[in-house]
């Protein structure tokens, strides 16, 4: 069952080191009504699309209410219920609002939170090739680890949602020899 939207539309925003929050020199994507849910099983309908671009180790749930970030892979959520808005790069970033329908690429280091209720919306979230994920809160402790770790990610090689052809190949394939 196919669920991408055609007409939707794609955002994308350069969060830079603010000193607290790594962020990242690749966009964060969004996604803007890319998803056709269906009225039954919509997260399963979103994580089977993930699983076939090879994001996985999903989970269901709101999006936290406080700055954090990973640093040991990128995360995509996919909206499947409500909206609210998410601040991406710390207290000085940008607000996107999201709701169902969107998609979102976080790239590792990105801080984001969600500036309503946590179950205000609700997502299925995943990461590339089925890696693990860290959390980080900006801790000074926390940045040297991190910073490390960030730069040790390859992009993806699918985009989550378009696969080969994706978003993710033309915002961040070109990105991506930026520390070498």
């Amino acid at each position: 069952m196919e669920i991408i939207n055609v007409k939707y539309s794609i955002h994308h925003y350069q969060l830079w080191d603010n000193g607290v929050f790594p962020n990242s020199h690749l966009d964060v994507l969004v996604y803007k009504n890319v998803l056709d849910l269906p009225l039954l099983f919509a997260p399963k309908a979103i994580k089977n699309l993930f699983e076939r671009n090879n994001w996985r180790n999903s989970w269901k749930d709101g999006v936290y209410t406080y700055h954090h970030y990973h640093s040991i892979t990128h995360e995509v959520l996919g909206v499947y219920e409500g909206k609210s808005i998410i601040e991406f790069g710390g207290e000085t970033g940008v607000k996107v609002e999201i709701e169902k329908g969107d998609v979102v690429i976080i790239p590792a280091g990105v801080a984001h939170k969600n500036m309503g209720e946590k179950d205000q919306v609700k997502c299925v979230g995943a990461y590339p090739e089925g890696r693990d994920y860290d959390m980080n809160y900006g801790k000074p402790s926390e940045r040297i680890k991190a910073d490390e770790n960030i730069k040790k990610l390859p992009v993806p090689a699918l985009d989550p949602v378009f696969g080969s052809h994706g978003e993710l190949q033309r915002y961040w394939k070109s990105k991506n020899n930026i520390y070498a």
